[in-house]
């Protein structure tokens, strides 16, 4: 008992202090995972710990984060995305893996071995690439949605990888393997003959599916019942390993029922509670079991093969990046977001390893391959931030120098500008517009702009709208209103700091992320900010006074009330905020909040009762 408590404390002290340090370096939580397992390597040596047994137990993490993938593959979405999705996605595994296929054929490998490891190699990390769009701000740029497809497809591909993998071994390692297995383990195929068996396994994917439709909203009903959070848990965690014991009877992956269950619960009511309660479990078991690949990587391996493993690496992010840049210019993604894609997809992935530890355990390819084939997939991960360093640094910088797509000469002058026309900025135009007031649009996603052209709207222009000699072009100086709806927090800021401080009589409105980018954009001399969501939230605070029974007149006053007092204790608030500090640890910041937030809130509720009171007289 005493060994097993000290294996639990030394994986989670060393998850606990590796990955918030990965985080902050901006490596991602699954290289900081992988970090861990390799410091600790040593040590679980010494305790003599299982490596390989600690592994198989962490891979039902895996099978648990293929049911929460299954459950976000809305078919709706997918059909929306079919182009770029079979294009981008399909071709790029598809390519790679024949690349791949042929490099290891010429290496001596045989053709079933060669296209197991193409499939190994042709996966990439949606972990780290997904963390790291949406950390820079970068997901909904023409590379980051690319980026996005070739994943989601990756992340498809892998169950029928699952599924093949096993039909392509050696007839004579199929057999050992079997043989080698325990005589007592349970199987409802067993002895049985082909038709025999496809009959079973047919029948197994029935119930998964059926069960997914008709069983599970009855079962959830009857459990919701007993109202203990802890039940409803219980019976997320049973259904996935009953799903997954299933799958195991009948010779299949666990990870491809679990998946199947996830599609056919994407557009149940119970969706949401059922991610809620298995993403913990999901979230510790992956990071567990990417500790134990770390762990497991061969550094004696490494030191011997150091030369071939370093040129198998860079070798496998050249194919990957040239099949990336060759689709990148088939579907038209330009400039420096095709590097985006090309650079940020090169890698392999964890998904390779999942492969890896399913080859290796079924002895389907010989242990050395799979030895070196670990350290490629480790180490091409590791590579990955230094690639996105390299495009922030270098490519980006590049291109917004005038390598892109040139900026489009601007010919109007209207008098407004609009720096962004997403969802918030094409409202704002509409409006605009429909009131007689003509406006120049300036907006950085060509893809967008197309759009837009296609549909007769001539007065948006390609360009990046923080640029000087753009806003000049677009007549800023002698432009009465910039409306500021850029997507990026800090190109936001960048762009209203210089508005204010070069052009003082132009009235600038500024769109902010949050509260603290609200403050921000104040201290930077903004006084018109609107914050993306306050709006929406207020007309939602209305509508809950009207379903409470207040009539519509006195909620407006009531919502106009919390508006006024919120708005006065901003600025209140404001001139001790502090951008360089964090605000938790803003002292002056934190103080005034709590010396204000008593009188606030008196004020306000004596305010919302004077109103409530004043209406019952009419209702009367």
């Amino acid at each position: 008992m005493s060994d097993l408590l000290l294996l639990a404390f030394i994986l989670l002290c060393a998850g606990i202090i590796a990955v918030p340090i990965a985080t902050r370096l901006k490596l991602g939580s699954v290289l900081g995972y992988l970090i861990a397992g390799i410091c600790i390597s040593p040590l679980l040596g010494l305790l003599d710990v299982d490596v390989i047994a600690l592994q198989h137990f962490a891979e039902f993490g895996v099978v648990m984060m293929l049911f929460l993938v299954g459950m976000e593959l809305e078919p709706k979405l997918l059909w929306q995305m079919r182009n770029r999705l079979m294009g981008l996605g399909g071709g790029q595994v598809l390519m790679t893996m024949l690349l791949a296929m042929s490099v290891a054929m010429a290496f001596g490998q045989s053709w079933n071995t060669a296209l197991i490891i193409g499939m190994i190699l042709s996966l990439s990390s949606t972990a780290i690439v997904l963390q790291t769009l949406n950390e820079k701000g970068l997901m909904k740029s023409d590379g980051g949605q690319a980026s996005f497809s070739v994943l989601l497809f990756q992340d498809i591909a892998f169950i029928p990888m699952l599924a093949i993998i096993p039909l392509l071994a050696f007839p004579e390692v199929a057999n050992l393997t079997a043989g080698g297995g325990d005589e007592h383990s349970l199987s409802l195929v067993e002895n049985l003959n082909g038709w025999q068996t496809m009959l079973v396994t047919v029948g197994a994917i029935a119930v998964v599916i059926l069960g997914g439709n008709y069983l599970t909203r009855p079962l959830f009903r009857f459990v919701a019942g007993a109202k203990l959070r802890e039940l409803f848990t219980a019976t997320a965690l049973l259904m996935v390993i009953g799903i997954a014991l299933l799958m195991t009877l009948v010779g299949l992956s666990p990870a491809l029922g679990t998946f199947l269950a996830g599609v056919v619960l994407a557009n149940s009511e119970y969706k949401h509670e059922l991610e809620s309660d298995i993403d913990p479990f999901r979230g510790l078991l992956l990071g567990l079991f990417f500790i134990t690949v770390g762990a497991g990587i061969d550094f004696q391996l490494l030191s011997d093969q150091f030369g071939l493993v370093i040129t198998m690496t860079v070798g496998l992010m050249l194919l990957k990046a040239f099949v990336l840049f060759l689709l990148g210019t088939a579907f038209k993604i330009r400039g420096a977001q095709r590097w985006l894609f090309t650079l940020g997809v090169a890698q392999a992935g964890e998904f390779g390893f999942v492969l890896l530890a399913f080859t290796t355990s079924n002895g389907i390819i010989p242990d050395a391959v799979a030895s070196l084939l670990l350290l490629v997939v480790a180490l091409s991960m590791l590579i990955t931030p230094l690639l996105f360093i390299l495009y922030d640094q270098i490519v980006a910088s590049r291109y917004s120098k005038g390598q892109e797509r040139e900026a489009d000469a601007i010919t109007e002058d209207n008098g407004i500008i609009i720096a962004g026309r997403g969802r918030i900025g094409g409202i704002v135009d509409r409006m605009l517009r429909t009131a007689g007031y003509t406006s120049t649009v300036i907006d950085y996603s060509s893809k967008q702009l197309d759009i837009l052209r296609a549909y007769g709207i001539s007065h948006a222009y390609f360009g990046d709208a923080t640029r000087p000699d753009l806003l000049h072009a677009a007549g800023i100086d002698k432009a009465k209103l910039l409306i500021v709806t850029i997507d990026d927090k800090h190109q936001i800021t960048e762009l209203v700091s210089y508005a204010v401080r070069n052009y003082p009589n132009l009235h600038v409105i500024a769109r902010a992320v949050d509260r603290h980018h609200t403050y921000e954009l104040w201290a930077h001399g903004c006084r018109d900010i609107i914050r993306e969501t306050y709006d929406s939230s207020l007309r939602i605070g209305r509508s809950a006074y009207e379903a409470m029974g207040v009539p519509r007149e006195a909620a407006d006053e009531m919502k106009m009330a919390f508006h006024e007092m919120d708005q006065q204790s901003m600025i209140e608030v404001a001139d001790v905020y502090d951008m360089d500090i964090p605000a938790h640890e803003n002292e002056a910041y934190v103080n005034r909040i709590r010396e204000r937030a008593e009188s606030w809130e008196a004020d306000l509720n004596a305010r919302m009762m004077e109103i409530m009171a004043d209406d019952e007289p009419e209702k009367a």
